[in-house]
């Protein structure tokens, strides 16, 4: 059995976990199984051994070729995918090849009969987290492997969110830095207009106008000084791909 898996900064991700700050699918449910192989008894083999398992539910979905695999997984998530290097139509090589082409960071386990280890690394190469014997789903291995692979895909994608979030917070508050005081000075400027109209006579409708004006500049100043103190990553998706920053 050969392990790819890269380290995982476990520290970084549960202090993301602590926080409250859970993006994806976090284990403690179920784990999502897509099963590409077209044998029904190979398949009923890896659900009875999943199925078995204690420590957490496995749900397999089965699709008998890399083609109905693609279909689906163009609008249903999964948390692994297991196939093997011969499949009808597009074989194996050609379906991993496939999803990396697409970009689904989605972990793939290789089942195979054959033991030549030229095949394991070339299937290891393509970017294939894990490459096992038939004979070892019937193991307690197997499930287990699974587990860990699903567990250490999610950690990993935490901390990229996490790195993510760090270099967004670092530009804004670069961009912050720059337009402080072209934003600052003109409202403070206005506010003593307000000021001093206030203090001068004119009609009770002009005040009512001045009042909206004054709680305008207030309300941006109060924005900006947020902006200036930004301690995390606080945007948040507006419509669309158009994303802006929450300072409620």
């Amino acid at each position: 059995m050969v392990d790819s898996a890269a380290v995982v900064d476990y520290q970084a991700v549960a202090e993301h976990r602590a926080a409250g700050k859970r993006g994806k699918r976090m284990i403690g449910t179920s784990i999502i199984v897509l099963y590409v192989n077209e044998s029904e008894a190979e398949y009923t083999a890896v659900q009875k051994s999943l199925l078995h398992f204690e420590s957490v539910e496995f749900k397999i979905l089965w699709k008998k070729n890399a083609e109905e695999a693609l279909e689906y997984l163009a609008t249903q998530p999964v948390d692994v995918i297991i196939t093997e290097d011969v499949l009808p139509g597009m074989n194996g090589f050609e379906f991993v090849r496939r999803l990396k082409d697409l970009k689904y960071d989605i972990p793939i386990v290789f089942l195979t009969l054959n033991k030549d280890v030229s095949l394991a690394v070339e299937v290891m190469r393509l970017g294939v987290k894990d490459y096992m014997l038939r004979d070892d789903v019937a193991s307690h291995i197997f499930p287990q492997s699974l587990l860990r692979i699903v567990e250490k895909n999610r950690l990993l994608q935490e901390l990229t969110e996490l790195e993510i979030k760090q270099k967004r917070l670092e530009a804004m508050q670069k961009i912050v830095l720059g337009i402080s005081d072209k934003i600052s000075e003109p409202l403070t400027a206005m506010g003593k207009v307000v000021v001093d109209l206030e203090q001068s006579s004119i009609s009770e409708k002009a005040l009512k106008y001045l009042k909206l004006i004054k709680d305008n500049v207030d309300r941006m100043q109060m924005k900006l000084e947020k902006l200036q103190n930004l301690k995390e990553d606080k945007t948040v998706k507006y419509i669309r791909d158009i994303k802006m920053i929450d300072l409620s």
